[in-house]
């Protein structure tokens, strides 16, 4: 019989090979941001892409497609930009909705448990994001995360780098748990207890005019227990910790 532990390996290596696959995807897009320009002697600047350069000329294509040629005594140098970008919330309430997984192999019940979040949250100067937020999370059983989240937005273009920290609790959903007998050492439910929950972590956020979405990777920290009563020692309690890495997809609008 193929057993779950054997599973683990594949499983994390598909996982990883997602993450790589999304990360490059995103820093693509970023990278497809910056224009190519041309400054004259003259003072212009020439917006588009370069399509040629050689000891005689430069040839630009122009954002509607035209073709340009410019003698290399009319220029002064050639560099990129990224153009500005001013559509970013810089103050006011924002509104995230976001779904993720954890990854980590600490133990065969908790493969990748999975998580979906909704946070709302204050902007404040473009680049400071006070957020709580709330949702449901699935770690061997459904929890609801309560939580406090500090996000820094590195700069203001439309791609751009971010920092972020959140810290709160984890709460069971759904009552104690299912009666179970075992002879001569436990009768009756376990009784889940929730505790703290804390992550700090980084990402990449690409804005729109009117919306937002993001990737982030976080440490994640929950710790949560519960409570069972043992032969001829009443009650025990039993703790679970996850350390793992989180990744998440989100909107803000």
């Amino acid at each position: 019989m193929l057993k779950l532990s054997n599973l683990k390996p594949f499983y994390m290596k598909k996982q990883i090979l997602i993450i790589i696959i999304l990360a490059i995807s995103v820093l693509q897009i970023d990278a497809q941001r910056t224009k190519d320009v041309l400054l004259l002697k003259n003072g212009s600047m020439i917006f588009g892409k370069l399509v040629e350069v050689n000891s005689d000329h430069y040839k630009m294509q122009t954002s509607d497609g035209s073709i340009f040629i410019f003698p290399l005594q009319e220029v002064e140098k050639f560099t990129k930009e990224i153009p500005d970008f001013d559509g970013r919330k810089t103050t006011g309430f924002t509104f995230s909705l976001e779904s993720g997984f954890l990854i980590g192999s600490q133990n065969a019940k908790y493969l990748a448990p999975f998580s979906f979040n909704l946070l709302a949250g204050l902007t404040s100067n473009t680049k400071n994001i006070i957020s709580l937020g709330s949702g449901v999370e699935f770690i061997g059983r459904p929890y609801t995360p309560i939580f406090v989240e500090y996000k820094h937005i590195i700069n203001n273009r439309k791609s751009s780098p971010f920092v972020f920290g959140r810290g709160g609790a984890v709460i069971p959903l759904g009552g104690d748990g299912e009666i179970t007998t075992d002879y001569f050492q436990y009768n009756g439910p376990e009784r889940y207890r929730g505790g703290a929950s804390f992550t700090f972590g980084t990402g990449i956020s690409w804005a729109k005019a009117d919306y937002e979405t993001y990737l982030s990777f976080g440490y994640r920290y929950v710790h949560s227990s519960y409570i069972r009563k043992e032969y001829n020692m009443g009650d025990v309690t039993y703790n679970n910790t996850l350390n793992r890495l989180e990744v998440k997809f989100g909107f803000k609008f």
